[in-house]
């Protein structure tokens, strides 16, 4: 039976935990994802012949700064923010999350700001000296992960809090010239990447779920490409960015100038907790922001805000205001509110990217995986955003797996 590894940089986080929780349910039901899996993209009928990896061969691993364990942190998802997830299904996960936890080990911490370094604990952050030994000791922990679980292959995601941002133009293009910054007594790299560099040297898919500047570089597609593996991201796609990934070709469409697009978004999550941070929430707003005006082919009066309100916990609330011109110059609004569960949302995407990639990278696929770009915000490789041309690249992709392409 094969063995893969799914490795997770902020594992015991709510997005990681819900993960962990959501596999457990997926791979202990009798009619597993028929009965668990809405939200599950790879479980559409038009992926069923895909040869993706069953979540009972799935193991999980990862790096996390803080000091806690996963039932902790799933129960604290049970109290009233995540009702799916209920104490008397968690009694039954107490063996599953526990054997997870073997497998998590202390992360590093370079450059990730000052909010991410306050969550830490110090038993926690790996003790390294320098961008290089930091590298080194992650490719430690994954290659023991990799030997002690018998896995026969491992990707590798990251769902790490927000960075501050790093500016991807101002570093060097070219492999040989990036990897020297790893020498660099003030090397610029931010956690994200060094886990990217990492994770592609030993030839395992990366995964940027986050918005930090993890695989975005160009250097990093040519470290994967001369590894002969694959990586895919960035800034998963799970609420207010998908209605306006589906809305704005539409109203293109139907030639309704949008002259402005407000929104308004608020969550108390960890997540939440770290946006606080007008450092670290530049990465996350740039990100939201960018998109509208390459589907439109202008660009609008935008504004995107990003609230922490602590009572909420792991759901957050969108309200957006559009403001647009229709026939004879006539101005209209259009308003919706979004209302989700964080966790709920994304990890089954998360699940979906680890199956796709995973599959991807079986089949010898290198580079940058563009046919995934309907899954984030800020898709590396292409400039497309428009959720129905994204979801047509990846049945396209699927229909070449499958050789009926």
């Amino acid at each position: 039976m094969s063995r893969i590894g799914l490795w997770i940089i902020g594992a015991h986080g709510g997005v990681a935990t819900t993960v962990a929780v959501g596999l457990k349910a997926l791979s202990s039901s009798q009619n597993g994802a028929d009965c668990m899996g809405s939200g599950l993209v790879s479980q559409l009928p038009q992926f069923k012949s895909l040869d993706l990896a069953d979540w009972e061969n799935i193991v999980l691993g990862g790096h996390d700064i803080r000091d806690t364990t996963s039932l902790d942190e799933a129960k604290k998802l049970a109290h009233g923010t995540v009702p799916a997830i209920h104490p008397g299904f968690l009694n039954g996960a107490e063996s599953f999350l526990a054997d997870y936890d073997k497998n998590i080990r202390p992360g590093i911490m370079v450059n990730v700001g000052q909010t991410i370094e306050g969550l830490s604990s110090s038993d926690r952050v790996a003790v390294v000296e320098g961008a290089r030994e930091a590298v080194k000791q992650v490719q430690a922990d994954l290659q023991e992960f990799t030997k002690q679980n018998e896995c026969d292959r491992v990707v590798v995601v990251n769902l790490a809090s927000t960075e501050p941002p790093v500016d991807a133009a101002k570093l060097p293009q070219d492999w040989p010239e990036f990897e020297k910054l790893l020498d660099d007594a003030s090397c610029p790299l931010p956690s994200s990447t060094l886990y990217a560099i990492a994770s592609l040297e030993l030839g395992f898919p990366f995964v940027n779920f986050t918005p930090s500047l993890g695989n975005c570089p160009a250097a990093i597609d040519q470290l994967a490409i001369s590894k002969r593996t694959c990586h895919t991201g960035h800034d998963g796609k799970t609420g207010e960015t998908f209605l306006k990934s589906v809305l704005a070709p539409a109203f293109a469409n139907r030639n309704l100038q949008i002259m402005s697009w407000v929104g308004h978004n608020i969550f108390g999550n960890m997540d939440g907790q770290v946006l606080d941070d007008p450092i670290n929430k530049q990465t996350k707003v740039t990100s939201k922001d960018r998109l509208l005006g390459q589907m439109l082919g202008y660009d609008p009066q935008t504004h995107v805000s990003i609230e922490y309100i602590k009572s909420l916990g792991d759901w957050k609330t969108a309200w957006d205001h559009i403001h647009f011109r229709g026939f004879l110059g006539t101005p209209m609004t259009m308003q919706f509110t979004w209302q989700g569960c964080d966790s709920i949302l994304a990890a089954p995407l998360v699940l979906d990217l680890f199956r796709f990639v995973e599959l991807a990278n079986r089949r010898g696929e290198t580079g940058l995986l563009t046919a995934m770009s309907s899954f984030f915000k800020s898709p590396l490789g292409t400039e497309e955003n428009d959720f129905s041309i994204q979801f047509q690249m990846l049945l396209d992709w699927a229909s070449k797996e499958n050789g009926t392409g």
